[in-house]
């Protein structure tokens, strides 16, 4: 996965200075995103209870990490985007063992490592001759997710059986629609104040209703 990951990157990066220099009639040809990436990762929690519109904005968890894109404008309003992110979050619990009458049971405690990759492709929709000091845009993309967690620390006590709690790994379809607003700085470099996409990946026979935002530096 580690080398899945630095040659998609290594090929966006290649891919994107490589075109940032050419210029078709009057539209920038390529651009080059990195930023910083925040997935609101979909838990799964509570999907039973309440409104069903509520718990797509509630029982989930923040992801920190990186995106990366790169775009190949075929016409000056449309062009074809390569996209790679990866996002982390550790969190440790503590879950109490319920007893019935007995001593109490110290709590099963452990730790999570997780870690969620995108692996995307598809169409972007922008203005690329503009030399406004606002560029909305907005894209369509599908490819694969990749969903990693691994246990640490776990403590648990000898009368209770804890061998459900193991490594997870898993690779699913993907994809991430949404869009952003870019800010012109000077002719080769925007400053990408927001972008925001809905970012369903299917994992383990399920899909997580992810939602990510971002903001960065787009290269021209």
């Amino acid at each position: 996965m580690k080398k899945l990951i630095l040659s998609g990157l290594m090929t966006l990066v290649c891919a994107s200075f490589g075109l940032a220099q050419n210029t078709t009639g009057d539209y920038k040809k390529s651009e080059f995103y990195v930023g910083y990436s925040n997935n609101q990762v979909d838990t799964g929690a509570d999907n039973s209870s309440g409104n069903n519109f509520q718990n797509f904005f509630n029982n989930r968890k923040s992801f920190h990490g990186f995106n990366v894109t790169g775009t190949y404008n075929v016409t000056r309003y449309v062009g074809i985007t390569g996209d790679v992110s990866g996002t982390y979050n550790n969190t440790d619990f503590s879950i109490p063992v319920a007893t019935t009458g007995g001593p109490a049971v110290a709590p099963i405690t452990f730790k999570t490592n997780n870690s969620l990759y995108n692996f995307l492709g598809g169409v972007q929709i922008k203005d690329n001759a503009s030399e406004s000091r606002l560029k909305p845009f907005g894209y369509a993309l599908v490819g694969a997710g990749h969903g990693r967690t691994k246990i640490k620390n776990l403590n648990c006590p000898s009368t209770v059986n804890c061998s459900s709690l193991s490594d997870f790994s898993d690779t699913g379809l993907a994809g991430a629609f949404g869009g952003g607003l870019d800010v012109r700085v000077n002719d080769k470099v925007d400053f990408r104040v927001i972008k925001v996409d809905y970012n369903p990946i299917r994992l383990n026979g399920e899909t997580d209703h992810n939602v990510r935002l971002g903001i960065g530096v787009v290269f021209k």
